[in-house]
């Protein structure tokens, strides 16, 4: 184990180099123009999986963007198999102009690795590359049985890959999944992730007059469908956060007594919190605290309207077509189909006469949770808890991983969150960066829960 860990370090800064070459390639899954560019990364990814040592790597082709699968099965039957997933897509990088330095090209400061992809999600799953390069490069084998499964399109839905499990079972066949595409509270407490919530997420479209109408000619006699929206959206929620939805709380499951224990000892310093939002204070639903309000509660958010004249200057018009975009994240038993009707059935009926409503779902998922007393959860609490120097704790995500979710229905498999990211790593926002001390603990960490979890399992 020591030789490992020493090989880990002895190599890091060609890891780091490797890294910084891997995320140069603008793998932007949601731009048909750079459709080379993702293949290129996921050329890229299963040559580094070959030069690692893993066997039976795979670039499978898929309608979109590629999956790349890769294993090494020879821990023996007797013990476990892991199955690691991450994604080599990126986001957007636009608006650049906010960057300090451009996004594919990657830069070291203060000891933050700046570039697009670095924490969200390529240097988080380069973690599990490298960690199985310094095992079988130090010992010759791995304690346990690990498989690879790297998707290129996470960032743009996930199609291909919610096509590829159900039709894969035996491939990927597993007795855990392993991801590392979240954060931990800061660089000097490790979290563990056991909940995120799902999604649901709806355009909706209010449409009145056939066309744009004068507002001196016509105000007062035609409804505005911009004013209507904003009446209709207004009717979502109080302004305390709970929702209106009849029905919408039906299936929330109840937080236990032991889970809202452990959800308070979850150390937010909401000082620090406001300070990393730019916010004049906390806003939510008062009789739950600030870790319940972040994952273990539902939430409705407006994320845009479009509508009207925005342009330079005035121009009265009551607006013909306005648009909002809606989303709702989910916990535990609430299922995105089903909270979409709810959605849809109460603004019809709250829609004034007067103009008429659409509404299309977008993309949904369901929440997650998993026990956090399996061998797996523990395993990964004692690989943070020896490189770290400190125990986790533990807490749910606000954010959605649709896998998640997936590995449960298609696989039977429960998942680890055993993140590396910080909350300040920017990701989705210019200046993306990775701090690169939790890179390399990271690559011990997952050397160290392969070698507890063959323990424990």
């Amino acid at each position: 184990m020591s030789s490992t860990i020493d090989y880990a370090k002895k190599n890091q800064d060609r890891f780091l180099t490797e890294l910084t070459d891997f995320l140069k390639i603008p793998s932007i899954s949601t731009d048909d123009s750079r459709k080379g560019d993702v293949r290129k990364a996921a050329d890229w990814l299963a040559g580094a999986m070959k030069k690692a040592g893993i066997e039976n790597v795979k670039v499978h082709d898929t309608k979109r963007h590629p999956i790349v699968y890769g294993d090494w099965l020879h821990a023996g039957d007797d013990k476990p198999t892991v199955l690691v997933y991450g994604h080599y897509d990126v986001q957007p990088p636009e608006p650049y102009e906010l960057w300090t330095t451009p996004p594919f090209e990657p830069d070291i400061r203060d000891d933050y690795l700046y570039a697009r992809g670095s924490c969200d999600d390529k240097g988080q799953l380069y973690i599990h590359v490298k960690a199985a390069e310094a095992y079988l490069e130090s010992e010759g084998r791995m304690p346990v049985n690990v498989k690879y499964i790297y998707e290129g399109e996470e960032e743009s839905g996930g199609e291909s890959l919610e096509a590829f499990l159900p039709a894969n079972k035996e491939l990927l066949a597993a007795d855990v999944a392993l991801i590392s595409d979240t954060s931990i509270l800061s660089a000097e407490q490790p979290s563990i992730t056991y909940g995120l919530r799902g999604m649901c997420y709806v355009l909706m479209d209010v449409t009145g007059p056939a066309r744009d109408l004068h507002s001196g000619g016509f105000g007062g006699s035609i409804d505005n469908p911009l004013n209507a929206l904003c009446h209709i959206i207004a009717k979502l929620k109080t302004e305390e956060g709970r929702i209106l939805i009849p029905g919408f709380y039906d299936k929330v499951r109840p937080l236990s007594d032991d889970e809202r224990k452990v959800l308070a000892d979850y150390p937010i310093d909401e000082k620090v919190w406001l300070e990393e939002a730019g916010a004049p204070a906390l806003w939510g639903e008062p009789e739950y605290g600030l870790a319940e309000r972040l994952g273990a509660r539902p939430t409705l958010d407006v994320h845009g309207i479009v509508g009207g004249y925005t342009g330079p200057g005035a121009k009265t018009v009551l607006p013909a077509h306005v648009h909002a975009k809606v989303s709702m994240r989910l916990v535990p038993d609430q299922e995105p189909d089903e909270i979409k009707e709810l959605f849809t059935s109460y603004v019809n009926k709250i829609t004034p006469h007067t103009v008429r409503v659409k509404i299309e779902a977008e993309h949904g998922a369901p929440a997650s949770i998993v026990d956090y007393n399996t061998p797996a959860m523990k395993a990964a609490a004692r690989a943070y808890g020896e490189v770290f120097g400190k125990e986790p704790v533990y807490g749910r995500e606000g954010g959605s991983i649709p896998v998640v979710g997936e590995f449960q229905k298609h696989l039977g498999l429960e998942t680890v969150l055993m993140g590396f990211g910080l909350n300040s790593d920017q990701i989705h926002s210019p200046d993306e960066r990775f701090y690169l001390p939790n890179f390399r603990r990271g690559i011990q960490t997952a050397i160290v829960f392969l070698k507890e979890y063959a323990k424990l399992a």
